[in-house]
């Protein structure tokens, strides 16, 4: 395998894993905690889902012939929380993932050297990609962690629960060493 073709399979497999912790820390969440806002200055965590979505849209549409902020997006209206329904999140999330999954999967590994543009910025598609696999993240951190607070009863862990990376690291180390992707076995469960 290439090393843009590994480059190409790696970062799939990052976002999707990213997407499922995300995907996780929802459905642990009772419908009206999906709207709570923290404080004035904070989001809710549809108000979180809906700029992901936005951006997603922007970012991964056309990206080859048109810019990644796209005139028909409305950042600041992605800030309202407007949404209505546990459906309506989950909607506008499995919209914004299925745009990002599509567009990737349809990328060959010689695209990754093409330039693109972000708001006149000339990135690399591959740039590009790091851009936001660092910006999806972050903000799947801020669900996790308002979910994780706004949680009454127990929390399910969604990485090696407290008090158990002895026992995390044993089974890892019981494996034969071997090439093999991190999320693999995080994506089987």
């Amino acid at each position: 395998m290439d090393i843009y073709t590994n480059i190409l399979s790696s970062t799939r497999k990052q976002f999707l894993y990213y997407k499922t912790l995300g995907d996780k820390a929802m459905a642990q969440l009772e419908e009206n905690q999906l709207f709570m806002i923290p404080n004035e200055e904070s989001n809710s965590i549809a108000m979180i889902v809906k700029h992901l979505w936005g951006n997603m849209l922007s970012r991964w549409t056309e990206i080859f012939t048109t810019d990644g902020e796209k005139e028909w997006r409305n950042r600041d209206a992605e800030f309202e929380n407007d949404l209505v329904t546990a459906a309506d999140v989950i909607s506008k999330w499995e919209e914004g993932w299925q745009c990002l999954f599509n567009t990737l999967d349809q990328v060959k590994p010689q695209q990754l050297e093409q330039i693109i543009y972000i708001r006149n910025e000339g990135h690399t598609l591959l740039e590009a990609i790091n851009r936001q696999l660092a910006h999806y993240p972050y903000h799947v951190g801020q669900i996790v962690y308002i979910a994780k607070m706004l949680k009454t009863s127990e929390w399910t862990s969604l990485s090696i629960p407290r008090k158990s990376s002895a026992t995390y690291n044993q089974n890892k180390f019981e494996q034969e060493k071997g090439i093999r992707h991190f999320t693999d076995s995080e994506l089987k469960q």
